[in-house]
């Protein structure tokens, strides 16, 4: 067993390393510069469609509104990720990885606004009525080459589905009895049942339950935390400039960090970016393919536009919310400590070490809450993933109730058991479904820069109207 865990790790290793990220990477930067930057000309205009009136009903064909897809994929990507990642990574990459993160969601909002527009301009609808789309749907019905998309589209569903049980899943579950455990020194047998049974209540009613809790405990759990956060950074404000020249220098430092580090964490340049780019990704999941299963359900006339909306996911994820768990870490002085045994505080105890210098012990209990919300919110969109993943796999939709059932009982195995196997084994499935993705967005880059330059006369008539 203990070998087969070693190989596993390798293969983790491997599989989320250079090649990988510079292929996440590699393909944001050229959609960039193909579609002209509109993304990033766009993205006020996208805001302002995500966050409007009209976004919160629907206009079109689609299961959900606009605002509610939009929820439901972030209640997916808004994780732990965005607590313990950017901690992680600071560590590990030195406090620039950070600037990296930004650099990786720069550029992965014109991934993100891709495949979730694809997602939509080729979803179908199944034999209940719903809407059935993602990157599976979009290899199916756009390539040509049908047997090529065919082949390419079950691959991503099958990764989808072994990442939703164990990115989406186990390890959500476990983080959120572990946290609550270890503050509040609850149970973690307690704490399993209870979001087994919550878990269980939404997820059997399907992705309008889902879109209609998302849709409320994500803006409230996102505010929260993003509250809580500049309280922080607001008591530690005396250390924010010198915190900001930390992480900029780092971030382009071709030198080891040294000094009150004492060596604990690499901060060159390579470090920082191999980090930031692995942990920014592993947070937006922008080129995952993921959230473009969400996008698919929403209710619009135009798939232009919700892409542009699902795309702002990306900027509250990784501009919003871990830039607010850096700059804390980042003002606090507490990278580079060590614990009684002389190791590096990382992951989410040195977050909680961030909070404490500023709010004392409720420093601690409000990331605690924070783990728990964005991990069980992380359950509900990751459960409608794979669902729809499942359903494309079987080609029928009479098994859906069966597969939200045992995802919903499964929550509690990972509440009360600690599965390294589980985690490297999805984290692998979670890095191979991007591949994929990836492949189908540069065969279509063309399609997608026409559809945007298309759509572009429609935003100049909208904002010469409010003008």
């Amino acid at each position: 067993m203990e070998t087969f865990e070693i190989i596993l790790s390798t293969i983790d290793d491997w599989v989320w390393g250079p090649v990988m990220l510079v292929l996440l990477m590699g393909t944001g930067i050229f959609l960039t510069f193909r579609t002209r930057f509109l993304g990033w000309r766009n993205l006020g205009y996208a805001l302002k469609s995500g966050l409007g009136k009209q976004a919160r009903t629907k206009s079109g064909k689609g299961d959900i509104s606009p605002f509610s897809a939009l929820t439901t994929a972030l209640a997916a990507t808004i994780g732990t990720g965005n607590i313990v990642g950017v901690a992680t990574a600071m560590v590990a990459g030195g406090p620039g990885a950070l600037v990296w993160m930004w650099l990786s969601a720069f550029f992965g909002l014109t991934s993100k606004f891709s495949e979730c527009m694809l997602a939509i301009k080729y979803r179908e609808v199944n034999e209940q009525g719903e809407m059935s789309g993602g990157p599976m749907y979009t290899m199916k019905n756009a390539f040509k080459h049908k047997r090529f998309g065919a082949i390419l589209g079950f691959l991503f569903a099958l990764f989808a589905v072994i990442a939703s049980f164990g990115i989406g899943d186990l390890t959500q579950a476990n983080s959120i009895t572990e946290a609550l455990n270890n503050t509040f020194d609850i149970p973690q047998w307690i704490s399993g049942i209870i979001i087994t049974v919550l878990a269980l209540v939404i997820i059997v009613g399907g992705i309008k339950t889902i879109s209609k809790v998302s849709q409320v405990v994500v803006p409230l759990m996102a505010v929260f935390y993003i509250i809580a956060g500049l309280i922080v950074i607001i008591i530690n404000y005396k250390n924010v400039p010198d915190g900001c020249v930390m992480i900029f220098k780092s971030a382009f430092s071709l030198e080891a960090a040294g000094g009150a580090g004492l060596g604990i964490f690499a901060s060159s340049m390579m470090q920082a970016m191999r980090y930031g780019v692995a942990r920014g990704v592993f947070s937006n999941e922008a080129g995952m393919g993921s959230a473009a299963i969400t996008a698919a359900a929403a209710s619009t006339n135009n798939h232009v536009h919700q892409g542009y909306i699902n795309m702002t996911g990306t900027f509250w994820d990784t501009i919003v919310v871990c830039t607010i768990t850096g700059l804390c870490i980042a003002s606090s002085g507490v990278v580079g400590l060590t614990d009684a045994a002389g190791n590096a505080v990382t992951g989410s105890a040195l977050t909680i070490a961030a909070f404490e210098s500023a709010l004392g012990p409720v420093g601690g209990w409000l990331v605690t809450i924070g783990i728990a919300l964005f991990a069980f919110s992380t359950i509900l969109g990751w459960e409608y993933h794979g669902e729809k993943a499942f359903e494309y796999i079987l080609k029928s939709h009479k098994y859906n109730m069966i597969y939200r059932v045992f995802f919903s009982l499964i929550v509690y195995v990972g509440a009360t058991t600690t599965l390294t196997i589980v985690w490297n084994f999805s984290d692998i499935a979670n890095a191979l479904m991007a591949i994929p993705n990836l492949i189908c967005l540069l065969i279509l880059s063309k399609e997608i820069a026409d559809d945007m330059k298309e759509f572009q006369p429609t935003i100049k008539e909208k904002k010469h109207k409010k003008a």
